[in-house]
């Protein structure tokens, strides 16, 4: 496993990109949309008690889940209070639609048309996602009692504002993608985390008393960073040649050339984490509907929900963070073979005329390909499951229940954070081999 170095000149790139005329606006516009997304998320719908909503954010998971996403506007009850969850997994539903359904693979072979065309799709799935999305929030609520009016028509007031807020907000990402830098709607959950990290460490530092228990929650966040970082830049190469033919005035030459394949150890990314989370917080979700209220005898659903809570004390707890690592350990092998499937990389490589040294073009090439796949991805999904879980070690480490160390959200800081700096590093570099040209 190999990895990039990591670029000591961060602060520099960005003060050359600012002294870049055309690089500024972009920064700038980037800047700009984030505000107002923030303005967005402070909007709120009526009719919520606030006390009864933050009460149920405490115990359930998933509407946690969703509110990392939203950066905090579901705690709220806003009108950006779904974020751009709809869009993310009506994207993730397309990539698993793609090589499974022959019309969306001939799209996806088509270039840079077809990839618009099934961009268009996923908008298109955002909207009822959204919508049915928006409705089970709803009903949530008004079944925890946070929500008392079950009239027709503020219920379809609150879904469409919820759905038109997630389609402006994808808006905004796409505008950020298209005129400012990095992915929009990447750093639209990137803008969210970072907002809700100052309000996380002032009521750690509000509950005090456990000063060397905070001090040690601090390292080991630090030290998780750092592990991401490898692990997210952490790749294998493998070795291409390149065998061209060329004809000038007349004459055949031949031409050769070397290059690479980075295969990342971790293909998956954050996705195994998303649909592992979900998958884990479904049945305690579930049973909040059915299970006896503080006060009562507790019956069956009381206990489904204390199985599945990350909360639970041991043993109990246990149960739930090893179904919950051994799920993210299958999901990124999962989602690592649907990537590396659509890639296809043996036969782009024998289109281009490339071919791995001491491997035969085809078959034995894809072979070649999905046994490295396969022994690299062990160490991305053992590193994705040690994140996952980070929170409670974490919790048992330190004793500090007052803060949550979100693996998902460090990955989502980290991946953003070094995406949206190569990619300034990039429009520097091509602007002074620009420049050198001229």
């Amino acid at each position: 496993m190999q990895r990039r170095e990591a670029r000591p000149r961060l602060i520099q790139a960005l003060i050359d990109a600012f002294s870049l005329p055309d690089l500024r606006r972009r920064l700038l516009f980037t800047v700009a949309m984030l505000v107002i997304f923030r303005f967005i998320a402070h909007v709120p719908l009526p009719g919520v008690d606030l006390a009864a909503l933050n009460e149920l954010f405490e115990r359930n998971q998933l509407l946690g889940m969703l509110d990392l996403f939203s950066g905090g506007a579901m705690r709220n009850f806003s009108v950006a209070a779904m974020g751009v969850y709809p869009y993310i997994m009506s994207s993730i539903v397309m990539q698993l639609l793609v090589p499974v359904i022959p019309a969306l693979r001939s799209l996806s072979q088509e270039g840079e048309g077809g990839r618009r065309k099934i961009n268009q799709y996923t908008h298109w799935l955002t909207v009822p996602l959204a919508a049915f999305q928006g409705y089970a929030q709803l009903a949530l609520l008004r079944s925890q009692g946070v929500i008392t009016s079950s009239m027709a028509l503020p219920t379809f007031g609150i879904i469409l504002s919820l759905t038109a807020g997630t389609m402006f907000l994808v808006w905004i990402g796409e505008l950020i993608t298209e005129r400012g830098i990095g992915n929009g709607v990447s750093l639209i959950i990137f803008a969210g985390i970072v907002a809700s990290l100052p309000e996380m460490i002032g009521r750690g530092l509000v509950a005090g008393g456990n000063f060397s228990g905070l001090a040690i929650f601090i390292i080991l966040a630090l030290a998780t960073v750092v592990l991401v970082v490898i692990f997210t830049e952490g790749h294998r190469r493998i070795p291409v040649q390149y065998a061209r033919t060329a004809f000038r005035s007349g004459r055949m030459y031949r031409q050769s050339g070397s290059t690479h394949i980075p295969l990342r150890v971790n293909t998956a990314g954050m996705i195994p984490l998303i649909f592992a989370l979900a998958l884990m917080a479904f049945p305690g979700t579930i049973a909040s509907y059915f299970m006896s209220g503080p006060g009562q005898d507790p019956n069956f659903w009381n206990s489904i929900y204390m199985w599945f809570s990350p909360n639970a004390a041991l043993p109990l707890g246990l149960l739930y963070w090893v179904l919950y690592f051994v799920m993210v350990v299958s999901f990124a092998f999962f989602y690592t073979m649907v990537i590396f499937e659509q890639m296809n990389l043996a036969r782009t490589l024998q289109q281009q005329g490339g071919f791995i040294p001491g491997v035969r073009p085809g078959k034995p090439t894809t072979d070649y390909l999905n046994r490295v796949i396969n022994h690299i991805t062990w160490g991305g999904a053992l590193f994705l499951a040690f994140v996952a879980i980070m929170p409670f070690i974490a919790r048992e480490i330190t004793d500090v229940a007052i803060l949550t160390l979100s693996s998902t959200g460090i990955l989502i800081i980290v991946g953003v954070a070094l995406d949206t700096m190569k990619q300034i590093e990039a429009q520097l570099t091509m602007r002074s081999y620009e420049g050198f040209l001229k």
